[in-house]
């Protein structure tokens, strides 16, 4: 279905019926990152709202970075959900940049976001700091997208992070439609100062008070696992699981499908939390 937002046009894919779960892609995906979870999750018994964020898929692609801003992009989400009626999101299930906005919905948001799952990048003050000059290093090809692929693909060639040819040529062909590069790249552009990889110490941040289950990836070449366990000091007590998947790389959905499946099920369904 396509919704229109402050005149942003947005693909949104929206099945089956219940308890609402949100899923938030990252760079350079679209709802389709989810082909493996939107099934299993509606046959489960859940609502499953999946959009193609602004740059992305099917949805529009502005040009002008500033429509990137993270505020920016929260007000998609939020008024994409109330466009749907959708008061209340069970989980927010975020990868990569979409892991990035659903750890401000639900800090931002604490009475419409109840649960969230984060895949692969932990929460934005410890993204940084965590893990030294390791991340640092990994971190570069954040810089490098930001400032050098401008107008081709062929730089990105040189920093993807996947060891399957066919999925790396679907997303540069993707990247390759007019307007699409430049429109994913404003992600970095919009939200990551150069000054950020200079940060030795965990910015501060408010508690989140929903559960949060942070899962990360062995063979993830671009974050470390630290950047995601540290991201426990930003969840209240008792509130933060951990979960490690082993052989997998940074595409979680579609390296681990049936892993991931399952703990979203069991997160999903845990009593283990008290109610706020």
């Amino acid at each position: 279905m396509r919704l229109v937002v402050d005149g942003v046009h947005f693909e949104v894919t929206d099945k089956g019926s219940g308890h609402v779960v949100l899923l938030l892609h990252g760079f350079p995906d679209s709802a389709k990152l989810w082909k493996h979870q939107i099934p299993v999750l509606v046959q489960a018994g859940y609502r499953v709202i999946a959009p193609d964020l602004k740059g992305f898929g099917q949805s529009d692609k502005p040009q002008d970075a500033s429509l990137y801003i993270m505020p920016n992009l929260l007000k998609d989400v939020v008024g994409i959900l109330d466009q749907l009626d959708v008061q209340k999101v069970h989980c927010v299930v975020g990868h990569d940049w979409g892991a990035a906005v659903a750890w401000q919905l639900a800090g931002r948001f604490p009475k419409r976001f109840e649960r969230l799952v984060a895949l692969s990048v932990g929460h934005n003050a410890s993204m940084f700091s965590m893990g030294g000059n390791r991340q640092r290093e990994k971190s570069c090809f954040v810089e490098y997208r930001r400032k050098h692929c401008k107008g081709t693909t062929g730089p990105l060639r040189q920093l993807w992070f996947t060891d399957e040819p066919q999925v790396a040529e679907t997303y540069i062909a993707d990247l390759s439609k007019p307007g699409a590069l430049t429109a994913a790249l404003n992600w970095y552009r919009a939200n990551v100062q150069l000054e950020q990889f200079g940060d030795t110490q965990p910015r501060p941040a408010p508690l989140l008070r929903c559960p949060v289950l942070g899962v990360w990836s062995t063979k993830d070449a671009g974050v470390l696992q630290e950047q995601m366990t540290a991201s426990a000091r930003y969840v209240e007590d008792g509130k933060w699981q951990y979960h490690q998947i082993h052989d997998a790389g940074h595409w979680i959905p579609r390296d681990a499908p049936n892993e991931l499946n399952d703990l979203l099920i069991n997160f999903l369904k845990s009593t283990a939390f008290s109610k706020l």
